[in-house]
């Protein structure tokens, strides 16, 4: 399989090589763009941080999902594909880890073994296929279980655990993930029916699906973890806790 095959995925370009045979799902990709720039505002307006890579690293891979979707979903080759997941991956490892030490502040071995345990339950993910027969919603996709999206489960499954587990703990970030988690449910699920309801989801007779609702949700889902971390993670603390001044009670 050469780097520069043809993938067709979604509805909006069903078999169409093009580069603008998916407007919507390209331009939509400015979302992501957007989630970045406001938050990276938000940081610069924060109080200074204790560790300042951490929330940066987290912006820039979100403005780098965007700019690979949209190679992916112009281009629509094999190389564009892994420009479009590989991003994604990584912010959902690195959000993951950050999560692990700053809301929960667990050791690192701790978190090796939460990024380790995620990792493979993400590489048993994508390999899944659903029977036909099983989840009808899997039948315009050929197979592969939800659209794809199964890959996507663990994610869901992480972010709601770690949510439940903040409510728990009264964390202010509780709230915060918890939200994240319910649009990530929601646009998994726009993802997850696009070529099924491709016959129905037309404007001016032209087919759009309802991939791009996937985008626009999680680039909203993607600045409120964003916010989270600005607003919540532990690194808004000073990174050098001054020691109080001498006490002269009592000198003369």
């Amino acid at each position: 399989m050469a780097w520069d095959d043809r993938i067709f995925r979604y509805c909006e370009r069903g078999q169409d090589p093009a580069f603008w045979a998916e407007p919507l799902n390209a331009a939509t990709n400015a979302a992501f763009i957007i989630a970045a720039l406001v938050a990276a505002w938000q940081l610069a307006r924060a109080p200074r941080r204790a560790t300042a890579l951490a929330e940066p690293v987290l912006i820039a891979l979100v403005l780098v999902i965007g700019v690979g979707s949209f190679l992916f979903h112009t281009t629509a080759t094999r190389w564009a594909s892994l420009a479009d997941t590989g991003p994604i991956g990584l912010f959902m490892v690195a959000y993951l880890a950050y999560a692990l030490r700053r809301y929960f502040a667990l050791p690192w071995i701790w978190v090796g073994a939460g990024l380790a345990i995620f990792m493979w339950t993400l590489h048993g993910a994508v390999g899944v296929h659903c029977r036909t027969g099983l989840l009808p919603v899997t039948e315009a996709a050929g197979g592969a279980c939800l659209n794809g999206t199964a890959g996507y489960v663990p994610a869901w499954l992480a972010l709601s655990g770690m949510a439940a587990a903040l409510l728990v703990k009264r964390h202010p970030a509780g709230r915060t993930l918890a939200w994240a988690a319910a649009l990530l449910l929601v646009s998994m699920t726009f993802r997850t029916i696009d070529l099924e309801v491709c016959p129905l989801a037309r404007v001016a007779g032209r087919a759009i699906g309802t991939h791009f609702l996937w985008h626009l949700l999680n680039a909203t889902l993607l600045y409120v973890l964003l916010l989270a971390a600005i607003r919540h993670g532990r690194g808004s603390e000073p990174a050098i806790a001054l020691p109080p001044p001498p006490s002269h009670k009592g000198a003369r």
